[in-house]
């Protein structure tokens, strides 16, 4: 046909052309799966490897371009098949390069060998000149606006005002401190984590020593107060989740919620001065109705306003516990807590909306509930209240770990509750534990003798289909316990440099030291609930829970397991405590037919 020649040519180079890009691409997974994490003695190569696939790209660009331009030809008077198979060839082409173009986009670090120059917060270095001192600001500020913009990325559906634009920078100035002292990417990241899960494993299938399993047994006084806080958990769950509106409801009925909302959020709307913010549809307060089951006019002040550091909340009155709920949506950071809990505080006393409550129920207790940072808000607007209000509670679902300070935890255990699920990762969030984490990571990173591939490999199995732990052999094995205390050479080169957190970590403290980071603690007393036979697995079903009370040490330490994500979810928590109330009020009815007159 009439441009054959041409199509001829254009096929021949485009199989060189992939024959040389399969050989390249062959040859880096070859050589990649050489040595181990902390050896990349193996990949010395892979940089020329990855060169010459870099330069593949451009005959591959032109090629692209050439097929385009042969395909919007009018003049070529081909078959049918003929052009087809060309356009197929052409879209394949370019899906490939606007995907890897993606992909280098998001794995590429801009900074490479910046991190060199790193240097710690709070650490002076005599530079030797001006230059160096300008050249460390530079890096430092370019490795925060590199997290920014990531960050930004993440939350592209968040409208970007002023106060998103702080709350992005003090978060990726956090990111940046956190990983500077670092050489470890992703996948280096992600094997960390799955062998700390199975060393994780080990140690949990380990028997426990009997005084461990005595000081669990709890007296009947203290069973009969847990088991009233989780009746009353259960119960004000329902508000903290209802704060968080049609999303929450949508997510937890899926099939239904449109229908539902759709034929009921026009009737029985409290007036508009009642309500705050945006609600056009009438979902998110039609959402706070269906889960909470109240009425419309138990509502006492609603506000749908969401900005940052002006958070969703509503007041309602809660006649069967007979008291007044205000219920507070979490912040987008940890940073804002404290301004969202002012701002509340400034709502319900400045605009005299819990005055009105108490003028309509004065007999009500005021109960404060949260969930996730809500929970951290609601626990620091509790402490804001509670000289006007002694006789306040507050229950904070999954509240962040780094939140108060030792003396002010203690002293909130008199009116806060905080309630944890299993291995719930925000509940044990803090600096000291994030850099404990990352301490864990590269130490046992740096010890595996197994390439990367194998511990991913082996890993995914492993998460997905169960089994024993791994026994991956590592450089610890047959070291004396006294160099076991010594930093390995493999793990000081995943190390840029030793910052003061990670030797604090290393080593003990100096008493006349202040520490790095302070140790900040969950509020309240803490009501720890786990699953009875824990299983790994997701999709598991018929799970039981058991709860008791704990103690902040528990949460000194990040656990990891694929629950540490879904335990903080407000779901599953509502589910466990509803689970563990049911189970509680059973067995009251098997004891009262038990002991009845009748029976006797």
């Amino acid at each position: 046909c009439p441009g054959g020649g041409l199509l001829h040519s254009y096929l021949l180079g485009l199989i060189i052309l992939l024959a040389s890009i399969i050989c390249a691409l062959c040859a880096l997974v070859y050589v990649s799966m050489q040595g181990t994490i902390s050896n990349p003695g193996p990949r010395k190569s892979l940089p020329k490897i990855l060169y010459t696939r870099l330069l593949l790209y451009f005959p591959e660009f032109i090629w692209a371009v050439v097929g385009a331009v042969w395909v919007s030809d009018n003049s070529v008077q081909c078959e049918k098949t003929v052009i087809n198979g060309v356009i197929g060839t052409v879209i394949a082409s370019w899906i490939i390069i606007i995907f890897t173009v993606i992909g280098v986009v998001i794995v590429f670090d801009p900074l490479g060998g910046k991190k060199t120059f790193y240097l710690p917060d709070g650490v002076s270095r005599n530079l030797e000149s001006s230059q160096s001192g300008q050249l460390l600001y530079n890096v430092k500020s370019s490795a925060t606006r590199v997290w920014e913009k990531r960050i930004r990325l993440l939350c592209c559906c968040i409208v970007q005002d002023d106060d998103h634009r702080v709350a992005f920078t003090s978060i990726a100035e956090l990111f940046r401190s956190y990983f500077s002292d670092t050489d470890l990417v992703p996948s280096d990241i992600a094997a960390g984590l799955i062998l700390l899960h199975q060393e994780q494993d080990k140690m949990e299938n380990c028997p426990k020593e009997p005084e461990e399993v005595l000081c669990h047994s709890p007296s009947s006084l203290v069973t009969d107060d847990l088991d009233v806080e989780l009746e009353n958990a259960a119960h004000y769950m329902l508000f903290a989740a209802a704060a968080y509106g049609w999303p929450y409801y949508v997510y937890t009925n899926p099939y239904t919620a449109l229908c539902k909302l759709n034929g009921d959020c026009c009737r029985n709307r409290p007036t508009d001065s009642e309500i705050t913010g945006g609600d056009r549809h009438n979902f998110h307060f039609g959402s706070i109705l269906k889960i909470t089951g109240l009425q419309y006019r138990d509502f006492i002040h609603i506000s749908f306003h969401n900005k940052i550091y002006e958070i969703p909340f509503f007041v309602a009155l809660d006649h069967k516990k007979e008291a007044i709920v205000v219920a507070v949506r979490g912040t987008l950071s940890f940073e804002g807590i404290t301004q969202a809990a002012n701002y509340i505080y400034r709502k319900l006393i400045n605009d005299g909306i819990l005055n009105q409550a108490f003028t309509i129920a004065p007999e009500y207790k005021l109960v404060i509930v949260g969930h996730s940072l809500g929970g951290g808000t609601a626990s620091i607007l509790a402490i804001m209240l509670r000289n006007s209000f002694p006789m306040l509670r507050c229950y904070a679902f999954s509240p962040p770990g780094g939140l108060l300070s030792k003396s002010l935890a203690d002293y909130t255990k008199h009116f806060i509750v905080s309630v944890i699920v299993g291995k719930d990762l925000v509940a044990r969030l803090s600096m000291p534990n994030m850099e404990d984490l990352k301490r864990r990571i590269v130490r046992i990173v740096a010890n595996c003798n197994r390439p990367k591939y194998q511990i991913l490999l082996r890993g995914c199995w492993y998460e997905v289909f169960g089994g024993d732990p791994d026994d991956f052999p590592t450089e610890l094995d047959g070291r004396n316990q006294d160099a076991l205390t010594q930093p390995l050479l493999a793990e000081e080169s995943l190390m840029v440099h030793r910052s003061p957190s990670y030797n604090a970590l290393e080593e003990e403290p100096h008493l006349n030291s202040p520490p790095q980071y302070p140790h900040l603690y969950l509020p309240g007393k803490i009501i720890h609930v786990v699953e009875e036979c824990s299983s790994r697995r997701l999709c598991s079903s018929d799970i039981k829970y058991t709860a008791r009370w704990s103690n902040e040490t528990v949460f000194s330490s990040i656990l990891i397991s694929p629950k540490m994500i879904t335990d903080h979810m407000p779901d599953v928590v509502l589910k466990a405590l509803n689970s563990l109330s049911q189970e509680h009020g059973s067995c009251l009815s098997c004891q009262t037919r038990e002991y009845s007159p009748s029976a006797v």
